[in-house]
């Protein structure tokens, strides 16, 4: 056996992730329906304003795109 090698049962564990477990499937699912008829039953007021959100979402993208501007990769000792 190569060295550092360990048998013991808690390295064999076999524990499912929660998003693996049948009451977050079902969640999941009960709220892809829900999100579902609520755009189907609202569509008539989000058709015509998607390009406002769009426009908000732009903001957001740019803030996150550019992880918040903190410059965080730049080399050098000059205080721009």
């Amino acid at each position: 056996m190569p060295r550092g090698f360990n048998m013991s049962a808690d390295t064999h564990s076999h524990t499912r992730p929660w998003y693996r477990s049948s009451a977050s499937i079902a969640i999941a699912m009960l709220a892809v329906i829900l999100v579902f008829f609520l755009i189907r039953e609202h569509w008539e007021h989000l058709a015509g304003r998607w390009i406002y959100l769009l426009l908000l979402l732009c903001p957001l993208m740019h803030l996150f795109g550019h992880g918040g501007h903190g410059h965080r990769g730049k080399s050098g000792d000059s205080n721009d």
